[in-house]
């Protein structure tokens, strides 16, 4: 017989969280994983989703030439939001980012550990790098503020994940990345999560209420996809006005930005 023997971190937080649920009935918001496992599933779950849009011939690899300045003028956004001195897990996480050729689809997702996915339809989409800036920002938040780890948990259930950090059914893998692009958070974790993309970019040169002009953009338009941002509670009206308001809390819209970069990232895509 086969026995599994679970790290003493790992036994002590089932308890805690058995405790919690019996008790409140929710344990929605308990993070059972450490971060070193956040970082280890996130591996897992980035492994995968890369495999699954390689084989449809969507992912655009970093090491092939004609995708390099694509990557550099990207990367130049991730690190200006990821320099804001703002994240809790800036030097814990690896965070990096990925471009999935879909213009159809006008979405991005995190995997728990901070790997961040966008589809060529969202950059393309945008009219300015501070929207790009600020949905990138707003990312970032579901991975650092671990809403990602938070919400699989609620979705999938403590077993199953952990099976997979055991090195239990690695096949269902695919199911945790598929399920990404379109995994739903709570009210208070998309408001979070606008609430820091805007204290990130406050941080940085670009207007920090980027992720506003995303919202204005898409909720007047039509889509072949709707995006997963608009797909789930707040409503968009909602979050523009909490977007704008948190900015001029904090004095930080109406920054100007050099857009040359990031008309040069959407031709290349």
């Amino acid at each position: 017989m086969r026995r599994i023997w679970l790290k003493p971190w790992i036994f002590l937080a089932l308890l805690t969280y058995l405790g919690t649920s019996a008790c409140s009935g929710n344990g929605d918001g308990v993070v059972l994983f450490s971060v070193e496992d956040d970082k280890a599933l996130g591996q897992k779950v980035a492994a995968q989703t890369d495999s699954t849009y390689r084989a449809s011939g969507q992912l655009l690899e970093r090491n092939v030439v004609a995708n390099q300045r694509a990557y550099v003028l990207l990367d130049a956004v991730v690190s200006k939001v990821l320099s804001s001195n703002q994240l809790q897990y800036r030097n814990e996480f690896p965070w990096d980012v990925k471009i999935i050729k879909n213009d159809e689809i006008q979405n991005a997702f995190a995997t728990p550990g901070g790997h961040i996915y966008v589809f060529s339809g969202l950059i393309k989409f945008l009219e300015t790098e501070d929207q790009l800036a600020g949905v990138l920002g707003h990312e970032i938040a579901h991975a650092d503020r671990r809403h990602t780890s938070r919400a699989l948990q609620k979705e999938f259930g403590i077993s199953f994940l952990l099976s997979l950090l055991l090195g239990e059914n690695p096949n269902q893998l695919a199911q945790i990345a598929t399920s990404l692009g379109q995994l739903r958070f709570s009210r208070e974790y998309e408001v979070e999560a606008d609430d820091y993309s805007v204290r990130y970019l406050n941080g940085t040169s670009y207007s920090c209420d980027g992720a506003a002009g995303f919202f204005v953009k898409a909720a007047a338009q039509v889509t072949t996809s709707i995006p997963e941002f608009l797909s789930t509670h707040p409503n968009p009206g909602d979050r523009v006005l909490a977007i704008q308001a948190k900015a001029k809390e904090l004095n930080c819209a109406g920054r100007t930005t050099d857009n040359a970069g990031f008309r040069e990232l959407q031709s290349r895509l």
